[in-house]
């Protein structure tokens, strides 16, 4: 089913020169709120967060959504050194992103590698993060779940339609996550894969491989910069089925963040998917009360208008609209 609703597109240059894409969930009133900065999956784009960007723009304390392409993923530009898809690197481009936007003590949710981007931003530049939400991701990552991933990073065959990827697609999901409908596995699939001349395409870099190719061992855990998120709330999402985040690990967060809170997708896995309902009002309660908590502070977001004088980083007008189709 379509719908109308409408966003802006971001279009910026990051510090080496790549042109970036994001999106701007605006608010159909003039927004009080904690905006909310959306950090997708290492493959993943603004896409994954069409639905719930929606909801928490247009909800009971709507608020401005901001949605980003990270270098490689989506609409955004590939690197053309496969070496500068690194987590200090895109974290960069995070903060320029922000910066450029004029936000801070902003929100954060953060979906498997950004939740990680969240988790270092946050021990760089904590005045950048007021709440996070970290979807499916810990400081510690399971070797079950990386070598999944590295299992079809980048070797995923382009598909003929998109009949043919929503079979892809199913065939990579429907293990985890063993209620998805088949409009739901279309409507992921349209998330994951680009569209060129109404066909599907690729949505990523496949050179993100490299990156998971060229790991020594398993990552390092980032206890460290988990805690450096201490002085802000956290709600952790982790999907009932996930491989990427244990309930262990879960439990040791919240023994060491004081402000945690854990919510359990059911019958989903890596990661949530971020479309059902409890879902999406467990995050949109959590802003809720993250604003109540800071009640009279400033976010620094500018007006729409304001985009074009930010900074020298931008270079094309963010004023274009699309609609996004959902299934």
């Amino acid at each position: 089913m379509a719908t109308d609703q409408e966003f802006e597109e971001i279009y910026f240059t990051s510090r080496d020169g790549l042109r970036l894409y994001g999106r701007h969930y605006r608010p159909y009133t003039v927004a009080r709120a904690r905006p909310v900065v959306c950090l997708a999956g290492l493959t993943r784009n603004s896409r994954d967060f069409h639905t719930i960007a929606r909801s928490l723009s247009q909800g009971p304390n709507p608020r401005d959504v901001f949605t980003l392409d990270t270098r490689g993923r989506g609409l955004s530009e590939y690197d053309s050194d496969w070496k500068n898809y690194a987590v200090p690197i895109e974290m960069q481009d995070v903060i320029d992103f922000m910066f450029m936007l004029g936000l801070r003590h902003a929100g954060i949710i953060g979906t498997s590698r950004g939740g990680l981007i969240a988790m270092v931003l946050a021990a760089a530049q904590p005045s950048l993060l007021g709440a996070v939400v970290l979807n499916d991701i810990g400081p510690v990552i399971e070797a079950e779940g990386l070598a999944r991933i590295a299992g079809y990073v980048g070797r995923v065959p382009v598909p003929k339609n998109w009949d043919d990827a929503a079979r892809i697609i199913g065939d990579l999901f429907r293990r985890d996550f063993p209620q998805m409908t088949d409009d739901e596995v279309l409507a992921v699939a349209h998330q994951i894969f680009n569209e060129k001349n109404g066909k599907p395409v690729g949505g990523y870099d496949p050179k993100l491989s490299k990156c998971l190719s060229a790991l020594d061992g398993p990552p390092p855990k980032l206890w460290p910069q988990f805690e450096a998120m201490k002085r802000v709330p956290v709600l952790v999402l982790r999907g009932e089925n996930s491989d990427l985040l244990s309930k262990k690990t879960v439990e040791e967060m919240g023994l060491r963040h004081p402000r945690l809170t854990a919510h359990t997708v059911p019958a989903q896995g890596h990661a949530p998917l971020l479309r059902d309902e409890p879902t999406i009002s467990a995050v949109a309660s959590f802003f809720a009360q993250s604003d109540k908590s800071n009640d009279g502070m400033h976010y620094g977001t500018l007006s729409g208008s304001d985009f074009g004088h930010v900074s020298r980083l931008v270079s094309t007008s963010p004023r274009s609209t699309r609609r996004e189709n959902s299934v």
